[in-house]
């Protein structure tokens, strides 16, 4: 079985916008900005055997905000960009009630009958209570990566961060440590 990294889309992999101290994904491939640090960051997870898979909640295509093909744009430049190994998205609103929509943990159990991935060796990195939750109910090791958004916070366990880069920067130790006691 394989290991993975969940990288969460907006306010992890590329910048958040943020309006009232909340975040929102950008509405179009002009406002995408990649955050410092991130490529190599995800680099340095696929060296030590980690596949990314990037899960993210898009209801604004639920609410009819932004397109279909908007969102499919960003996803597939982020997943080129970053060399990513699969993209899993939820386009629904929480009316729905759907499976895939963070917090509930469908896009990360899809993903790991997909790829035959070990989710108790697998990490989630995400930068709201919704992430981590999910993550957690899946089995996966959480990243939180605190910017102090005016909402509520994720229930532990879970490390904290300031970035991707920090993030992985743990993953990596951590499984060069376990990969030293299995040697």
């Amino acid at each position: 079985m394989r290991r993975a990294v969940f990288l969460d889309r907006d306010g992890v992999v590329n910048r958040a916008i943020l309006r009232e101290g909340r975040p929102y994904p950008p509405a179009s491939l002009s406002d995408l900005r990649v955050l410092p640090g991130v490529r190599e960051a995800c680099r340095k997870l696929h060296e030590v055997g980690f596949a990314l898979i990037l899960i993210t909640n898009q209801p604004d295509i639920a609410r009819g905000s932004v397109s279909a093909a908007e969102v499919s744009e960003i996803n597939n430049l982020l997943q080129r960009f970053l060399q990513l190994d699969d993209i899993r998205m939820c386009p629904h609103d929480d009316a729905a009630h759907c499976s895939c929509r963070k917090p509930r943990p469908g896009l990360l159990l899809d993903a790991a009958r997909a790829w035959d991935i070990n989710l108790g060796e697998s990490y989630i990195v995400g930068d709201r209570w919704r992430d981590v939750e999910a993550g957690q109910r899946a089995g996966c090791q959480a990243v939180f990566v605190d910017y102090g958004y005016r909402e509520r916070r994720p229930d532990a366990p879970y490390l904290r961060v300031r970035s991707l880069r920090e993030a992985a920067a743990w993953i990596v130790q951590k499984a060069q440590m376990g990969a030293l006691c299995h040697a």
